[in-house]
Formats: structure tokens, C-alpha cells, sequence
């Protein structure tokens, strides 16, 4: 069990908890726990499906700004491998995956729920990737995993707007599956027992499959290229410090 990220079980159904207050911002050490979590349900037999989740009030609300904003390309570029590796081995268990979405998912917070095979919402979720604003990108499979969800234009909007979508938008866009009425949580966990009471195996191959239906490899490597160069610009610089200071950014394109 980590520090920040911990994994419960009901009955079959293993949860993968984060737990970093207040915003689960997925720091580095976060996302190395989240890795070794992902791998500790994936060796474990008797797990057959997952819920990842945030906790009552909050998913994840993305990268830790305040430890970002002085990074540079190198810097930054062992973070984001943290976070994109640990959203590889979340989307690369074998079972059944349900993010279960209290509150915020934003940046790397919705990047980690686009890594699961399904999304619940709570009424009170809000769903972005808003990195646009702070003068990067996606870093973590956004851009990529967004639009083969959503459908290219809807991500275009998504990305290029840095806007929030509440629960009822994001489940009429297909961004969630459902939209609990009570506990996220419980029905999460509701629908993982019946997966988990399903044909594990035939869900497993059809994961793999459906995987190697779709190149993502090269599409995040691109993505992974675009948002290191990014931290050497000016306008990352002002955005974040911007968004520290509460204030309006005032970019300048360079």
C-alpha cells in the first residue's frame, strides 16, 4: 500500500483509491504509486474487475501546478512519463476497468478515467482537459485517447477550449457511461461484480484485441513530444504562473 494510493477490495472487485488531499494532483510519486497499484490488481488472480476512484469528493484534479511551474523540457518530461505510464498500465489490465468520478477530473485526472473501459459519473462531476489555458497540451494520452471516446470534433472542442463538461453533457458526448443518481462509488462497484462474475477470460482477449485495433503508440509519442517542448515557451510560463495567481493569462506565442 502507498502512500497516496492505496487498493480496497469487494469481494472480486478491487478499488484503486487515490488518496492525496486535497485534489488528488497527480504528482510524480502519485503516479509511480498509481503504476505499482495497476500492476499489484493485474498479478492478482482473484481480481476480476476494478473501480478506480478519487474518493467522495474529488477524482483527480490534474498535474501539480505549483511544483510544474519552474520545470523546464527535462524537468517535466520524468513527470509526464510517470503519469502516461501509469494511465499504460491502468488501460493495460486484464479485467474489466470502471473509473468512478466524484467532483473534479481535469488534466491528468481525466486522463487517468480515459485510460479505464468505462466512466461513472456522480452528478457533481466535472469533466475537462483544460491544460490549453495554462499555455501546454494534453501530456498523458489526452489527445489521443479523447477523441476515439468522444470523436474527433467533440475533442477539438474539448482541447482547444480547455472547458469543463458537467455530468449530463459528458454522458450525452459518450465522455461517461453512466451518471449515478446516488453513490458513484457503490454503483461502480455494483457493475464490476457483475463483470467480475462474467467470463474474465473472453473479457480479457477482447481487451487485447480491441487494443490492437488502434496504433496509439505512435499518436503518444507525438502528444508526449509536443507537451515537453512546450515547457521551454514563455506563454507555459505565464499561463501557469497565471493560474497560480489567479489572474488572467496574457499570452503572447512565443
Amino acid at each position: 500500500m502507498g502512500e497516496f494510493v492505496r487498493t480496497g477490495r469487494n469481494g472480486a472487485v478491487a478499488t484503486i483509491r487515490l488518496d492525496r488531499p486535497p485534489a488528488n494532483a497527480l504528482a510524480r510519486e502519485v503516479s509511480l504509486e498509481l503504476s505499482a497499484a495497476a500492476k499489484e490488481v493485474t498479478a492478482d488472480e482473484s481480481v476480476r474487475a476494478v473501480v478506480v476512484w478519487g474518493g467522495e469528493r474529488i477524482f483527480a484534479a490534474g498535474a501539480d501546478i505549483k511544483a510544474m511551474v519552474d520545470y523546464g523540457p527535462e524537468e517535466v518530461a520524468s513527470d509526464v512519463g510517470a503519469l502516461e505510464q501509469a494511465c499504460r498500465d491502468v488501460e493495460s489490465i486484464p479485467a474489466i476497468t470502471i473509473a468512478a468520478i466524484n467532483g473534479y477530473a481535469l488534466g491528468g485526472g481525466c486522463e487517468l478515467a480515459l485510460s479505464c473501459d468505462f466512466r461513472f459519473a456522480a452528478q457533481d462531476a466535472r469533466i475537462g482537459l483544460p491544460e490549453v489555458r495554462l499555455g501546454i497540451i494534453p501530456g498523458s494520452g489526452g489527445t489521443q485517447r479523447l477523441p476515439r471516446v468522444v470523436g474527433l470534433p467533440k475533442a477539438r472542442d474539448l482541447v482547444y477550449t480547455g472547458r469543463h463538461v458537467d455530468a449530463a453533457e459528458a454522458l450525452e458526448i459518450g465522455l461517461v457511461d453512466r451518471v449515478a443518481e446516488g453513490d458513484v462509488h457503490a454503483l461502480a462497484v455494483e457493475h464490476a461484480t457483475e463483470f467480475a462474475e462474467g467470463p474474465t477470460l473472453a473479457y480479457a482477449a477482447a481487451k487485447r484485441a480491441l487494443a490492437a485495433s488502434d496504433p496509439l503508440e505512435q499518436g503518444l509519442a507525438v502528444e508526449r513530444e509536443a507537451f515537453v517542448a512546450l515547457f521551454a515557451t514563455r506563454d507555459q510560463e505565464e499561463g501557469m504562473r497565471a493560474f497560480l495567481d489567479k489572474r488572467g493569462p496574457r499570452f503572447e506565442g512565443r
